[in-house]
């Protein structure tokens, strides 16, 4: 296959995407939004982000927002993470998002579920639990 007609099929699939955000934003539906969070040094950044965006986009009801964190980000979740992560979760937790996180990242940081603070729905795969959010109908964010 030649380079031009994989670019025009990535540009139709990418518009295909944004097509079905547009009308459910339409037919009067929350936004959905998923944030990608992969690297450690950003989970304080990315949550903040997700507090901002609530707020401006009106909260909860104007947008449903989802999170996906895989490798190295996992850690910044572990129990004796930081205080301000923490409380910065249990917040967005209470306006109703939903975090995902990667089995396979934990167990490459050698943790387990137990050891993350509360709230996480654990997949197998987070870049899996990436491209379902998208496929069905998440824009996608990675700060």
């Amino acid at each position: 296959m030649k380079r031009r007609g994989v670019f025009k099929g990535a540009m139709l699939a990418a518009a295909g995407l944004f097509s079905s955000a547009r009308a459910q934003a339409a037919e009067g539906g929350p936004m959905r939004v998923v944030y990608h969070l992969a690297d450690f040094e950003k989970a304080d950044f990315v949550l903040h982000n997700i507090r901002n965006h609530y707020e401006a986009a009106g909260g909860p009801e104007k947008v449903a927002i989802a999170l996906v964190v895989h490798g190295p980000a996992v850690r910044a979740f572990a129990r004796e993470a930081s205080a301000a992560t923490s409380e910065r979760f249990a917040a967005l937790l209470r306006r109703g998002f939903s975090p995902y996180i990667c089995a396979t990242a934990l167990r490459g940081q050698n943790l387990e579920a137990t050891d993350l603070a509360p709230g996480f729905v654990v997949v197998e795969a987070g870049v899996v639990r990436l491209a379902e959010l998208q496929r069905d109908g998440y824009l996608y964010l990675r700060p």
